[in-house]
């Protein structure tokens, strides 16, 4: 297993102290907090992804009758995991997890729990190759049949737009007619202080992660029949009743295969 690096700050590991959970060091509190100084909204940020993909989940099971997940670049487990929000409203769902950061795989027993009636396997590999992730993910899942692709903030981490674009393309090229993709993504021209913010975090040294306009998140759905409401802010994305519906720089959007 590559070396888990402490001394650099790490975003998924940055992304979980946003959220609360243990699993980051000094150096990514720093950068947390640093990060926090100029733009606090991140924090809402980051649980309002949160909550648009367990909202997004639960469409897919409960009024799009989905029960395969292929959650690619899944990060570290917090709350509402896929698999959480999924088996805990269809037991014998089946999800794959797909990463290939040490940090995350060393964590990957936390994720690798199931129902009796499901399954929850986790495979070691890159969003880079959606060729072997699909090879992988059919171990797993039957890709006759309609599955759910999760993508929650990971292709920001793409630096060209173009081949996150191909990236998109080929994992949806092995799912059949009837799969869904969720997606959701740091966006731009929402907030100027999360522009801000954000670009001089990526000066840092640590991975970078750029925000895109709301057009080119948009585009990752082109193809596809998008659920109502389109792609929007998360919040705004079929919210619960009293939630709060103020945008953030993060939009995403549910688009079904035809």
């Amino acid at each position: 297993m590559t070396e888990i690096d402490t001394s650099v700050p790490h975003s998924a590991r940055i992304w979980n102290y946003w959220l609360g959970g243990k699993d980051n060091y000094p150096v990514d509190e720093a950068a947390g907090d640093a990060y926090t100084a100029v733009f606090p909204g991140i924090v809402t940020i980051a649980r309002s992804s949160r909550a648009f993909l367990g909202r997004s989940i639960r469409y897919l099971v409960q009024e799009a009758g989905v029960r395969q997940f292929l959650d690619v670049g899944t990060g570290l487990p917090t709350v509402d995991n896929t698999h959480e929000v999924a088996q805990g409203l269809a037991p014998a769902s089946k999800i794959v997890y797909v990463d290939n950061d040490p940090l995350v795989l060393a964590h990957a027993r936390a994720l690798l729990t199931s129902t009796p009636e499901g399954v929850t396997a986790y495979e070691d590999l890159s969003l880079y190759d959606p060729d072997r992730v699909l090879e992988a993910a059919a171990r797993t899942l039957d890709l006759t049949r309609p599955t759910a692709l999760i993508l929650s903030g990971i292709l920001g981490h793409v630096t060209e737009y173009d081949e996150a674009r191909a990236l998109v393309r080929g994992l949806l090229a092995g799912l059949p007619s009837g799969s869904y993709l969720s997606l959701n993504e740091g966006s731009r021209g929402t907030d100027p202080a999360y522009e801000q913010a954000q670009d001089a975090y990526n000066e840092t040294g640590a991975v970078p992660y750029f925000l895109r306009p709301v057009e080119q998140i948009e585009g990752y759905f082109e193809g596809l029949e998008l659920v109502e409401p389109g792609v929007v802010s998360v919040p705004l994305w079929r919210p619960e009743q009293g939630a709060s519906l103020t945008p953030v720089g993060q939009h995403g959007a549910v688009g079904r295969k035809p």
